[in-house]
């Protein structure tokens, strides 16, 4: 093949996994981080919006308020209140009565918002009040306060049109099945961290989280062991399968139990890689909760156990000079897109170095769709793990660099064990 069409083609290849991993990031985002927001093409001046219609105890209601118009939308500091009335709703229909909801009280301190750019978004989090406003179960209305106006672009002061100025939020009690994953994986992680906080110079956030994420990755170390080394195994075994599906390819049957004979008589179970995975994955998705949701401690209480509840200190959220509660993407996006690829490229290797010592040939007539998906996940999970580390917290960005440099070091030991078929 010439060397000039290999390189198009390797081209359109990368190109087409670039599209598909932004895709699927741009879904995923869509699907667990929603934004609901008027577009900009809205006939509304002013749109107040819910970010979801219903919302599970003990979480946070969030707005996204949209100013379409050319001028500022100007609001009234109503701290220790939120920028939006909140009522109360019983029945339902046009019976359905409206109750209006006051407090002093705030989880953290009330940052007031005063006005709304031109032809941009606001989005306004009602977590200080979840446990003074929202504290029971029911339907909520929310709505843009009638004292706003416009700043327009001469500097006059005229009165609002409003468009949708108001939604409303269903809490309910969460399911079973979060309760059990509170109790059992959030609640205690969480408060680690604190226990680890607490001994820590500066209560520091982030030396809490390094040595929560090493004790959850030698908790994990066994069975990551055991799917690691199953997974070198069938990337070992790999030659011979695509062999046996070349040969048999017009008898699946044939197939079938030429495939199984090989897991036989190299002890291969397909089930080892997969198994510990699913142990591990509630584990690791519990941690990154509480990173990314127990940061701020005075809006995780229905977290803390009783006797944390009444702590007379924060989490130190500056580490080596960085706001874990911010994002920073000129830092970790990079570093943890590199740090992956080389978690992915060592992951890879056993299968690679199998194929170099068959020669080219078998490089040549290898199976192009798992070279495909090789290539998605060598390419694609580096850049979507930067892009996540664009949208989260510092914080969440740290704990995902240690657990990855973790990952590598246990991949090396992996590769250098004589697994042989």
């Amino acid at each position: 093949m010439p060397e000039t069409p290999r390189k198009r083609s390797a081209l359109l290849e990368f190109a087409l996994i670039f599209a598909i991993v932004y895709l699927g990031t741009q879904l995923v985002f869509r699907l667990f981080f929603p934004q609901q927001a008027a577009g900009p093409n809205s006939l509304a001046d002013v749109v107040l919006k819910p970010d979801a219609a219903h919302v599970k105890g003990d979480h946070s209601i969030t707005l996204s308020l949209r100013n379409n118009t050319e001028g500022t939308l100007l609001l009234m500091n109503r701290c220790p209140m939120p920028p939006v009335s909140v009522f109360s709703v019983t029945g339902e229909g046009s019976g359905a009565q409206l109750a209006p909801l006051f407090t002093t009280e705030t989880a953290v301190p009330c940052t007031p918002l005063t006005e709304v750019a031109p032809k941009s978004t606001a989005r306004i989090d009602l977590g200080p009040w979840k446990y003074s406003l929202f504290s029971q179960y029911g339907t909520y209305e929310v709505r843009l306060p009638s004292e706003a106006t416009f700043r327009t672009a001469s500097g006059a002061i005229v009165p609002a049109e409003y468009g949708t100025l108001s939604g409303r939020v269903t809490l309910s009690e969460a399911g079973p099945f979060t309760r059990l994953f509170r109790a059992f994986i959030t609640k205690p992680f969480l408060n680690f961290l604190i226990f680890i906080a607490s001994v820590s110079p500066g209560h520091s956030l982030g030396v809490a989280i390094i040595i929560l994420t090493l004790v959850v990755k030698f908790l994990l170390f066994i069975p990551t062991q055991h799917s690691l080394e199953g997974q070198k195994k069938m990337q070992k075994a790999q030659p011979i399968l695509d062999e046996i599906r070349r040969k048999y390819k017009d008898d699946p049957k044939r197939m079938q139990e030429e495939t199984m004979k090989v897991w036989k008589e190299h002890g291969i179970n397909p089930f080892q890689s997969c198994l510990p995975l699913l142990i591990q994955m509630p584990v690791l998705i519990g941690v990154f909760y509480v990173v990314r949701d127990g940061s701020v401690l005075e809006l995780s209480r229905h977290l803390i156990y009783p006797f944390y509840q009444h702590l007379d200190w924060t989490f130190g959220t500056t580490f080596l000079g960085l706001d874990l509660l911010q994002s920073n993407f000129l830092l970790f996006s990079p570093l943890l897109v590199i740090l992956q690829f080389i978690q992915m490229k060592l992951t890879f290797a056993a299968a690679k170095k199998k194929k170099a010592q068959q020669g080219d040939k078998s490089k040549a007539e290898g199976d192009k769709s798992q070279q495909l998906q090789q290539q998605m996940m060598l390419y694609g999970l580096p850049l979507m793990i930067g892009v996540f580390a664009y949208q989260f917290p510092s914080a969440v960005s740290l704990y995902w660099g240690v657990s990855t440099l973790f990952a590598i070091g246990q991949q090396i030991v992996v590769n250098r064990e004589k697994i042989t078929l």
